[in-house]
């Protein structure tokens, strides 16, 4: 499949691949420094494409195939550029689903697009991370680099070769936090999280349910689930936790 290209408010080319089908869409939204071709995406493309479920997927300013350099991004353009890519290339209603960092974005474009967006799932939802665990886990040594040169590379058992931090993810972060007041969002909305997931600790996921406006909110805790959750039983449960939500969208 072709990529198309939407352009953001800086001019930079985000790469997307749009599959038609019927309506709500079901729009996935990837994690920190991942892109589209991943093994939840790839899952979640083919899951829609044998039931015809319109399905889009993307690549946030300086991930994937998007134009842009990924240590000059922040949580707040991340954000802009989701709500960019599904204004434009889908209409009527829609439902995410937001992996890891994608989890806190799906929160900022439902609060956008409002009624537009029915339900949401979340895999490994890590809003509020630049605060909750980027800063509360860095070193002495992290944390004089980041003041000194305004940006550290941390790595973790997930991404051996490390990623680039700035001072600026982290300033720009504490604008979007969320977990500190209530969440005005009222729709079905499934919580997948591992209890074995040493990037996101399981407890995120029971406040963010807790912060949640609504009352449709169910959080599936997977004792042996890491933080990729790719496994074939795992992408299992988010396939039948997306039925629940669209199931739920229809009689909205």
């Amino acid at each position: 499949m072709k990529n198309q290209y939407v352009t953001n408010d800086a001019g930079l080319r985000l790469a997307a691949r749009p599959q038609p089908g019927h309506p709500p869409w079901v729009v996935f939204l990837g994690g920190f420094a991942s892109d589209m071709t991943g093994t939840k995406a790839e899952y979640l493309a083919e899951w829609c494409r044998q039931r015809e479920q319109a399905f889009l997927r993307f690549d946030y300013t300086g991930h994937g195939a998007s134009d842009g350099r990924f240590e000059e991004g922040s949580i707040g353009q991340w954000c802009a550029d989701a709500q960019a890519v599904i204004e434009k290339l889908t209409d009527g209603p829609c439902v995410l689903v937001g992996s890891s960092m994608g989890g806190w974005i799906m929160l900022h474009v439902t609060l956008a697009l409002g009624a537009r967006v029915r339900g949401l799932v979340g895999v490994a939802a890590a809003p509020d991370f630049t605060r909750a665990l980027v800063s509360q886990e860095l070193t002495s040594v992290e944390r004089e680099e980041l003041q000194r040169s305004g940006q550290v590379l941390l790595r973790s058992p997930y991404d051996p070769e490390g990623t680039i931090i700035s001072a600026a993810l982290i300033e720009d972060g504490e604008q979007q936090c969320l977990l500190d007041r209530p969440i005005a969002i009222d729709c079905p909305v499934r919580l997948l999280q591992g209890m074995a997931d040493s990037e996101v600790p399981w407890q995120i996921a029971l406040r963010l349910a807790t912060a949640l406006a609504g009352t449709d909110v169910q959080v599936r805790l997977i004792k042996d689930g890491d933080h990729r959750l790719s496994a074939p039983a795992q992408l299992a449960l988010l396939g039948a936790a997306l039925d629940e939500v669209l199931a739920g969208s229809a009689t909205a």
